[in-house]
């Protein structure tokens, strides 16, 4: 090994450890007892307790704001994702006239500030009888989620040969069936990619979430944990434990799809 490239495995493992030691140091917070958390910690905890997570499950009941999360990402992901790809696949395919300009705006819409619309939205809302509902939530989520999520399958489907297709279709397949049975299998990567952000988005929104569902028994996991804080003091040792268990689906979503995330992420890039 040269000196250059130890340098580099060195840089490498340093930048690691700056991006992994926040996660240690809130997942070694959740651990230790309340009267030790705003001592001089060691590096490594001698004592560990359970007592910030008996608390969320006793007293606060956080399973709730989890299974709330998990229904209102998956119901988004589940909706987002197919309405995304029948949108990419004839912007990837077809010659449409402004294609670029709608592709521009869709994303467009992805990147609007979010506060500007909290307003109006909650007067439809309303309207629709829709606040404080799973529905109310996932509607939202739709708008901002579905436009990048069909930025980033059109950029996929883009560099999928046209051959396959084009033998589909002379056998007789129509367009809908080359999409379901050709294009779709080919663009797994992408749609699985697509998929967990989406889902990770959804995870992690607060501002809709806190505007919209109003009863603590609909608080998503963000909001949940940002009303921890009481009148005279923060329990630092529970919002620990909240955002250890919190981050956990995530990282663990991540770590077990990483190769399809990236394959998504880097789809259209060398497409000349």
């Amino acid at each position: 090994m040269t000196g250059r490239t130890a340098a580099m495995r060195a840089a490498q493992l340093a930048l690691l450890g700056v991006l992994l030691f926040p996660i240690y140091w809130i997942a070694t917070a959740a651990l230790t007892p309340e009267a030790q958390l705003f001592g001089a910690r060691p590096l490594v905890p001698t004592a560990l307790s359970l007592e910030h997570y008996r608390a969320l499950v006793g007293e606060r009941d956080f399973l709730i704001p989890i299974r709330n999360s998990l229904l209102v990402a998956g119901a988004t992901t589940l909706l987002a994702v197919p309405v995304a790809a029948l949108c990419a696949y004839p912007l990837a395919r077809l010659r449409v006239r402004g294609k670029s300009l709608l592709l521009a705006f869709i994303l467009a819409v992805s990147m609007f500030p979010q506060i500007s619309i909290v307003p109006p939205l909650y007067l439809v809302l309303r309207e629709l009888r829709l606040l404080d509902t799973y529905p109310g939530l996932v509607l939202p989520y739709l708008t901002f989620s579905t436009p990048l999520a069909v930025w980033m399958l059109t950029a996929f489907l883009r560099q999928l040969p046209r051959d396959i297709e084009e033998a589909a279709m002379l056998d007789g397949a129509s367009r809908l069936r080359v999409l379901r049975t050709v294009v779709l299998p080919l663009a797994a990567p992408a749609l699985g990619a697509t998929a967990i952000l989406t889902f990770l988005y959804c995870w992690n929104e607060f501002l809709f979430a806190l505007s919209f569902m109003l009863g603590p028994e609909h608080h998503t996991v963000p909001v949940a944990v940002a009303l921890f804080r009481g009148r005279y003091q923060v329990p630092w040792g529970q919002v620990m434990a909240a955002a250890a268990l919190a981050t956990a689906p995530a990282v663990l979503i991540v770590l077990a799809l990483q190769r399809r995330i990236v394959a998504g992420l880097t789809a259209g890039a060398t497409k000349g």
